[in-house]
């Protein structure tokens, strides 16, 4: 998934609290999608803009998507541009899973693994969450995670097939 000596990126976005000038966390996503468009970013493809339920305590509904980008930059630098984003947008470090304007996450790289203190590719939990799988699923359905060998669409429909029951009952 290389574009020329360009790297592809996919990005998960998420948003769950307005924002002032740009509005409902759906509004937030399509505005940091324009925010990522510069010269180093290169938008390849979107996915649709789906609503999930919250992880942990908060209790707004989030507003999730993906995005393909192309880039020049190495991993640790698209890391930095995603939280300058972040930070433009308001965002502030905090509780884990608390409501949050914008969360922008490299989820796959094109350059396969990529691990230091600060970031971790593939995104350690992308293949136990529905709501990253779904938009990825949309737009980069055949890649490949490179630790499972599994395409993104592999691992979603993983996580929609029905689980087996226990039928054993413990003896008294």
């Amino acid at each position: 998934m290389t574009r020329g000596d360009m790297e592809t990126y996919a990005i998960g976005l998420g948003s769950n609290r307005r924002h002032a000038r740009h509005g409902d966390p759906r509004r937030v996503l399509l505005a940091a999608l324009a925010a990522l468009e510069c010269d180093e970013i290169e938008p390849i493809d979107t996915s649709p803009i789906i609503a999930s339920a919250p992880l942990g305590p908060s209790r707004r509904r989030y507003a999730n998507a993906a995005a393909l980008v192309a880039s020049r930059l190495s991993p640790p630098e698209m890391l930095a541009r995603l939280k300058a984003v972040e930070a433009a947008f308001g965002r502030r470090r905090g509780q884990r899973w608390s409501a949050r304007t914008l969360d922008l996450d490299i989820l796959l790289w094109s350059g396969g693994v990529w691990s230091d203190a600060a970031l971790t590719i593939p995104h350690p939990a992308m293949t136990q969450r529905a709501f990253v799988l779904a938009p990825l699923a949309s737009i980069a359905a055949t890649w490949r995670h490179p630790l499972t060998s599994r395409t993104v669409r592999q691992h979603a429909m993983r996580l929609r097939r029905a689980k087996p029951v226990d039928r054993h009952v413990p003896a008294f």
